[in-house]
């Protein structure tokens, strides 16, 4: 039997321009949905996993077809709340040479920022169920959100299921003083902690000594002590941080190994 992967998430409405269209050429949008958690989900079950994903979308057509996108790469989606005033949505315009890309979000009153944890049955969620993913833009949509993440997490730690966190942080969502209240309560509940060393810091308080991301300047042995502060506080099992060096300088750290995927 496929190993069960459950994430929990928001998944939102895309309209993009078509090509490298800029917002003020274009007359029409490329439509499709997607969303971090959801497109774990998705990956989870194209590498031949049972992906399960749980949220809440709008009781109406076009929260069916959220829906619908994720069930045709074959996501369980049985587990999805439906209620609320709507669905988020996100304007992509993509970016071309020197352009960079520009995404503008009209999330406000999403459904599954008014989400109750109680709409959720953990227990028949996670049944069978070897591993709960989700990241740090769910927490950030509200306080509700935020609830329901943290119920999640206990639920999971206590069914013996290994947790994973995606730090994500998001300043548009909320501040960095709220963040750290919130992660650092989630985060007593993982034991996969995935994030940058940017994240480690906006998020948790973590910083490396010796970096400045906006001058160039990293001091790697900064991220080894960070991690293992993180390890310590958390007892994480397992951190994993992408950063910006030459190849195989250091591209993992694992917490209780002594070898470093290359």
């Amino acid at each position: 039997m496929s190993k069960k992967v459950v994430t929990l998430g928001e998944i939102m409405l895309r309209l993009s321009t078509p090509g490298f269209e800029r917002f003020v050429q274009s007359d029409s949008f490329d439509v499709t949905y997607g969303g971090g958690e959801a497109n774990v989900a998705a990956a989870v079950t194209n590498y031949g996993l049972n992906g399960v994903f749980v949220s809440k979308v709008p009781d109406n057509a076009i929260g069916q077809s959220a829906i619908n996108h994720l069930r045709r790469y074959g996501v369980d989606t049985q587990y999805v709340a439906r209620g609320g005033k709507r669905l988020g949505i996100y304007f992509l315009e993509t970016g071309a040479s020197a352009r960079a890309s520009q995404v503008i979000y009209d999330r406000a009153d999403a459904a599954i920022a008014e989400v109750d944890a109680s709409e959720f049955n953990w227990d028949a969620i996670f049944e069978g169920a070897d591993w709960f993913h989700t990241t740090g833009i769910t927490p950030a949509l509200s306080d509700r959100a935020a609830e329901l993440t943290l119920a999640a997490l206990k639920a999971a730690k206590a069914k013996g299921i290994t947790t994973s966190i995606d730090l994500n942080y998001r300043k548009k969502l909320w501040s960095k003083e709220k963040a750290q209240k919130v992660m650092t309560e989630l985060c007593q509940y993982v034991d996969v902690c995935i994030g940058n060393e940017e994240d480690a810091e906006t998020t948790l308080g973590f910083k490396s000594a010796g970096t400045d991301i906006t001058k160039g300047e990293l001091n790697l042995d900064g991220y080894k002590d960070v991690f293992q502060q993180m390890k310590a506080k958390f007892n994480f099992k397992y951190i994993a941080s992408g950063i910006h060096v030459t190849p195989n300088s250091f591209p993992c750290q694992s917490t209780n190994s002594t070898k470093c995927l290359k």
